[in-house]
């Protein structure tokens, strides 16, 4: 009898066993559909004009024209940098051409003292990506040459459009980077 009862039970742990198997690969693959889905809302989102939607509209609205692109000299290196939409943004253009020598810090960052204060809007971005030009206070202009989390605020200046080569560019040291709006 005991074999009887062995053998019944390894049956009901198959079965279980088989069941939440059923149920993880039904999860897996809902969420997986739920990813699709979303990623296929926002490529939908991001074609201007798409559906009217608002988030269509919104996309949209924050694409820069060619024209407002600016400019970061690092050497012989040219990179192309597109302004944020904000008042720090409008009045560090007004600036340029600005030639400034920036110091590195954490070997992530180079960053110098403007001639004058900016306006601020500073928030936590949570993570720095490789290309952000932001303003830490109302004076220090920051260069980003690596992605890494931050709980620091910044307001937002720019974005380097294609980093690639950035870091190589900036070096190790201390770099002399000149901004110009063509």
């Amino acid at each position: 009898m005991t074999t009887n009862f062995s053998v019944s039970l390894s049956s009901q742990r198959r079965s279980a066993i088989n069941s939440r198997r059923a149920r993880g690969l039904q999860a897996v693959r809902g969420i997986g559909l739920l990813c699709g889905l979303l990623v296929l809302g926002g490529c939908d989102a991001a074609q201007p004009g798409a559906s009217g939607s608002p988030t269509a509209t919104t996309a949209a609205a924050t694409v820069q024209p060619e024209e407002s692109r600016m400019w970061m000299t690092v050497g012989e290196r040219r990179f192309a940098f597109t302004p944020a939409d904000t008042e720090a943004a409008r009045a560090f253009a007004a600036m340029l051409p600005l030639s400034i020598d920036m110091a590195d810090l954490n070997s992530n960052e180079k960053h110098a003292e403007l001639p004058k204060a900016l306006p601020t809007n500073a928030s936590r971005p949570g993570t720095i990506r490789n290309g952000d030009i932001m303003l830490y206070g109302s004076k220090t202009l920051v260069v980003f040459y690596l992605t890494f989390s931050s709980s620091y605020s910044y307001t937002r200046l720019g974005r380097v459009d294609d980093p690639a080569g950035l870091a190589q560019a900036l070096g190790r040291g201390n770099v002399r980077i000149e901004f110009s709006k063509d």
